[in-house]
């Protein structure tokens, strides 16, 4: 599907008198410059007028490129939700079928996007993508505190079925694992103070198990060490079927075991140690889970500083309606097309190449999008 046909379902928020500038010209002005390194309304504009002609190789742009005030006043009108969607179905067009995907559910906050309150700083929740190295969705939170419901609306857009969803311990809720398990994928979810019976219910569980049944706690367990830059971290994953001893394990949905993962980092003479616990509907294969966990971090970590260090999102002042979340949205769709270009560089070094050559440029937008706009 086209560009035109992907965003052509978004209501133009300007009365018809004031639609001097076409909406989608508007859209594709936006999205090709944040892919070149705009960070804001001006840089649209100035990119647009340098480019005028590249873009009218895809675009009518009859009227010319509107002012940054204008450019600013439509994206910021447009609905957030709407603008979701499409880029949902989007990217959906994009992802591949090949291996079992796995989707990482991740809150950020913008920290200067706030107005007077700096409670109203965009908090948007992300849906990436290990298999693609896509960013498959993103959904706003009123805050940390409501990240839960912006979570069970996005799984409500997300296909599923077959994938492995692995989320931090805020977004472990008896709701969402229910609707991860019944949209037919799989989940692996994080155990911390905020479900405080639960997680000791688990810890003693694997105590009386070492005690116990020594032999069952000493099968399922996959360990890998990692070393350089005179730091030795080894990670232990020991995953056990669950059983009716852990109390109250029957209201979370699907779920058919508990996993302990010891971390140990030797750095010049310090040791420290970590443990985490996990619940998950996956069965035994604790090299499975392992890697799910480890990928989480990564994926969590490289894409917040791929925004940060391309963009620096963190440090963008943009607050004005749907603004701050609408233009997060345009930079995940740059990354995305960048992310999917072939050539080996940086994402950073991608984006900088689309600023200054009009080759490479199209190919990003071209290549993914099949030849149409």
């Amino acid at each position: 599907m086209s560009f035109v046909e992907n965003f052509s379902i978004l209501k133009d928020p300007r009365s018809e008198i004031n639609q001097r500038h076409n909406l989608l010209d508007i859209l594709f002005l936006a999205g090709t410059a944040v892919m070149s390194g705009a960070e804001g309304w001006k840089d649209i504009k100035d990119f647009g007028e340098e480019k005028l002609d590249w873009l009218r190789q895809y675009r009518d742009f009859k009227h010319g490129i509107p002012a940054d005030d204008t450019i600013a006043r439509v994206i910021s009108a447009l609905d957030s939700e709407q603008f979701t969607l499409c880029f949902v179905n989007w990217v959906n067009e994009l992802r591949s079928k090949d291996g079992r995907e796995q989707i990482a559910i991740d809150g950020k906050t913008l920290r200067r996007s706030y107005t007077g309150d700096r409670t109203t700083a965009l908090h948007s929740i992300t849906a990436w993508s290990k298999r693609n190295g896509l960013i498959l969705a993103q959904m706003r939170s009123n805050g940390k505190a409501n990240e839960k419901a912006s979570v069970l609306e996005m799984l409500d857009l997300l296909e599923l079925k077959g994938a492995i969803v692995t989320a931090d311990a805020m977004n472990t809720e008896k709701k969402i694992a229910k609707k991860i398990h019944d949209k037919g994928g799989d989940y692996v979810l994080c155990v911390k103070n905020n479900h405080k019976k639960l997680l000791n219910e688990i810890k003693d569980y694997f105590h009386i198990m070492e005690r116990d049944h020594r032999e069952i706690w000493s099968q399922n367990y996959f360990e890998e060490v990692d070393a350089g830059h005179g730091r030795i971290e080894t990670r232990t994953c020991r995953q056990i079927a669950i059983s009716p001893w852990v109390e109250g394990y029957a209201d979370w949905q699907g779920l058919q075991t508990v996993i302990e993962v010891t971390r140990t980092r030797e750095i010049k003479e310090k040791t420290g140690t970590e443990v985490q616990y996990y619940i998950s509907s996956l069965p035994l294969e604790p090299k499975q889970i392992a890697d799910a966990i480890r990928e989480h971090w990564a994926v969590e970590n490289k894409a917040h500083w791929v925004l940060d260090v391309t963009y620096k999102e963190d440090d963008s002042r943009v607050r004005r309606d749907n603004a701050a979340e609408n233009l997060a949205l345009l930079r995940r769709f740059a990354l995305n097309l960048a992310r999917l270009h072939p050539q080996k560089n940086s994402m950073k070094g991608k984006l900088k190449k689309a600023m200054w050559s009009d080759k490479f440029r199209s190919e990003l937008l071209i290549g993914q999008i099949q030849g149409k706009v």
